[in-house]
């Protein structure tokens, strides 16, 4: 069956083109444009698109107010607290949205950001069960959809390098592209994602 598939805040196309590939209408969205298929790629507002007839959205909406590695900044710069609130919203429209099966994903929250959003994630998964010996906990809100299954777990294999080289993407060098860098989803995930959810 093929499916229609929103791939909302995605500019990577690494989650589109891995359902594309299973033969799935599959579209990302972003304000950014894409570094794929211009063909399968929205640069717009999302939430002017979220009503479009979708069977899937999977949704990586900006994490910088809500992750846990950042919640000591609210205690030190009171703007964010205000930027905390409209990243929860934001947040909390994809959560709410009918569509039946949805996929949010982001960092591990701070208890703040849980209280706002008001729903705990459904499960953590890393990119070693998915064949990259690298750790990043990133939690999945499901809704309609199954917890994502690990398809080659590297672990053993990951526990034998360097910290550093475990978690290149924690110790990028500050830059201007470091958090468009983090923001990109591991492509043994995304083909997790197309293969178990497609």
């Amino acid at each position: 069956m093929k499916l229609r598939v929103l791939v909302a805040c995605e500019f990577s196309q690494v989650v589109t083109k891995a359902f594309r590939a299973r033969g799935h209408e599959a579209y990302s969205c972003d304000l950014l444009p894409t570094e794929g298929n211009p063909d399968w790629h929205i640069q717009d507002d999302v939430l002017k698109h979220l009503d479009e007839d979708w069977d899937i959205i999977i949704a990586h909406p900006d994490c910088t107010y809500l992750t846990n590695s950042g919640v000591c900044w609210l205690h030190k710069d009171k703007s964010r607290w205000g930027k905390l609130d409209k990243a929860a919203e934001f947040f909390k429209i994809f959560s709410n949205h009918p569509c039946p099966k949805i996929c949010i994903e982001n960092p591990i929250p701070h208890k703040y950001a849980l209280e706002r959003i008001g729903r705990k994630y459904t499960q953590i998964i890393q990119p070693w069960m998915f064949g990259h010996t690298e750790r990043k906990a990133t939690c999945l809100w499901l809704k309609g959809l199954p917890e994502l299954k690990e398809t080659n777990n590297v672990k053993e294999e990951m526990l034998k390098l360097p910290k550093a080289q475990q978690q290149r993407i924690h110790y990028l060098s500050p830059c201007p592209q470091r958090a468009h860098l983090r923001s990109i989803t591991f492509r043994g995930i995304g083909e997790a994602m197309a293969q178990q959810w497609g």
